[in-house]
């Protein structure tokens, strides 16, 4: 099978993100983060330092959560019914996306703190 042309596989992927803006309530809570750290970083001039570790880790989030979404979405296909088993993959899977919020908040009170408080 041959490879799709690499615009197709742009306009995939971003499909991808555009479909998780669109069905997926937290994906779209943690872009609204995205964006008000973004105004953050403008609004209090942020370094370049600081700014690479703030997005890096809001796109860390919204990674994960896209992760999360599609081995949530596999267990549905594979097993649609209630199975423990499942339970415990996607609790895991969402486990991954609770501390990947942790690590960004407290990147976000380490940043911001200096800028805020001193």
């Amino acid at each position: 099978m041959r490879k799709p042309a690499l615009h197709k596989s742009l306009i995939n992927a971003f499909r991808g993100v555009f479909l998780m803006l669109k069905f997926e309530r937290n994906f779209q809570i943690e872009v609204v983060a995205l964006l008000m750290n973004i105004f953050l970083i403008f609004y209090l001039k942020i370094s370049n330092l600081d700014t690479i570790l703030i997005l890096i880790v809001c796109f860390l989030v919204l990674s994960a959560e896209a992760f999360n979404t599609a081995i949530e979405k596999i267990c549905d296909i594979i097993q649609p019914e209630f199975d423990k088993r499942i339970g415990f993959i996607k609790d895991v899977s969402a486990g991954a996306v609770i501390l990947t919020a942790i690590l960004s908040m407290m990147v976000g009170i380490f940043v911001y703190w200096k800028y805020i408080f001193e």
